[in-house]
Order: C-alpha cells, then structure tokens, then sequence
C-alpha cells in the first residue's frame, strides 16, 4: 500500500509528536511504500547538523524502517528544503523533486510540498527563490552550525510574526496556480501539504472529467496520511476519514 504524509515539524522539544511519528512508522510493513511531501522537520540546517538539532532519532527511526524492507521517499519542503544526500543515505530514504509524478496503473498522481502554489504570498515566494538557489546555499551551508541556527531562528520568528499580519487567504493556494500546474503536467489529481487544511477539493478542468485537490494536514493534534488503495484513496486526519474513488 502506498501511504503519504507531509507537515510533521518534528523537533526534539516535542516528545509527544516524535511518539506519534515513531507509531506511524510501526504500523508500516515491508510492502509499503511511504511519501513524506515536506517539512518532516521544524528546521534543518543541513546534514552535518542532525546532532546539533537533536534529530538523530528521527533518522534511527526511518533506518530502521528502510531496512525492514518499507521504501520511503522524502520530498523537500519550505522548512527542510537542505535536507540531502548524506542525509538520505543515513536514513535509506530516496529523494524526490517538487513536482513529482507518481503513477498508479492509469492513474497518474501529482506530488507538491504546496508552497510553490501559495503565489498571493509575494514575500515567501522572493524567500523561497533564494534561499533555493546554489549560491545561497552553498554561502549559507558555508557557515558554523551556530551561525545557521542563529539565522533561521531569526528568519523563523519573523515568519511567525508575519503570518499574524496575513489574511489567511494569502498564505493558501491559489486555484491558478493549481489548475496551471496540472495541465502542465496532466494530471487530474493533485496532493500537497504546507497549508495544514487537510480536505479533498473538487474543480472543473478541461474535458469531461472534474479534477481533485487533496491537502495533507499538519501533526499539531494527531496523525494525518493517505492511504491509496487499488480503487480508491483516504485521506485521514485525526478521527476522521475522507474517501476519493477513482
């Protein structure tokens, strides 16, 4: 079965949540297959960084789970962004790019971390076009681990502040953004995180079918997944449970 996830913050300061996550994995068998769309983690500074920010768990957890036999892929989201190889090899994790298409028989399934499509939100979209480039990158993973930490404490409590500021509206999705990015790739079924509004979004496209949005949601209060099955998906989150047949 393949299983989705996205929006964990995991950090060492919440024991609670890394139960919760260490459980999900637990309840994975060597058959499956798990996608994690982005920001598994709070922050990370880069993978000679795992000890400074007390994450070596987290890895544990996901390298005894690969080596049981579960393939898990890790796409890269806003607050994990310099996760990388080492870090991948450490854990057996595959890496996977924005964008990623996942077929399923005739199926053909877009994977996003979902900023990417929040583009009424000018100021994280002028972030996220630098901060990705390999010159801020290689300028900032440059630095001691302190000074990377000073920064995106700083970079973080400033977006903390700013999404105060902000009308909820601008921190989602926009519908063009979303409609352009599946008929570039055509597609019909989108999923993504980064909002934290888990929901199953129904639209019309071009041609006779409707298209589908389907949002993962943060772990703040309780697990949230996709679970794809031959005929149909769910979307879970906390108590609840959303089907799409296919």
């Amino acid at each position: 079965m393949i299983h989705l996830i996205s929006d964990l913050h995991l950090s060492p300061d919440d024991d609670a949540l890394l139960h919760r996550f260490t459980t999900y994995l637990s309840s994975l068998t060597p058959s499956d297959s798990l996608y994690m769309l982005g920001d598994l983690f709070e922050y990370w500074l880069g993978d000679d960084a795992a000890e400074f920010l007390g994450q070596r768990p987290v890895e544990e957890a996901l390298a005894r789970l690969t080596a049981n036999g579960t393939k898990v892929w890790l796409m890269r989201g806003n607050r994990d962004f310099l996760a990388g190889t080492d870090f991948a090899d450490r854990c057996g994790v595959g890496l996977l790019e924005d964008e990623h298409i996942l077929q399923m028989g005739d199926h053909r399934i877009l994977l996003m971390h979902g900023d990417s499509l929040c583009t009424d939100d000018l100021e994280h979209q002028a972030f996220r076009s630098l901060v990705r480039t390999d010159v801020w990158q290689q300028t900032f993973l440059a630095k001691s681990v302190p000074e990377r930490d000073a920064m995106a404490r700083a970079v973080r409590y400033r977006s903390e502040n700013g999404k105060v500021a902000k009308a909820i509206e601008i921190m989602d999705v926009t519908q063009p953004a979303v409609e352009a990015v599946m008929h570039q790739h055509q597609v019909r079924l989108l999923i993504h995180g980064h909002t934290h509004r888990p929901a199953i979004h129904q639209f019309a496209l071009s041609g006779p079918q409707s298209g589908h949005r389907i949002v993962l949601g943060d772990w703040a209060t309780g697990p949230s997944s996709i679970c794809i099955h031959a005929s149909h998906l769910e979307l879970r989150h906390d108590t609840k449970a959303d089907a799409l047949y296919f």
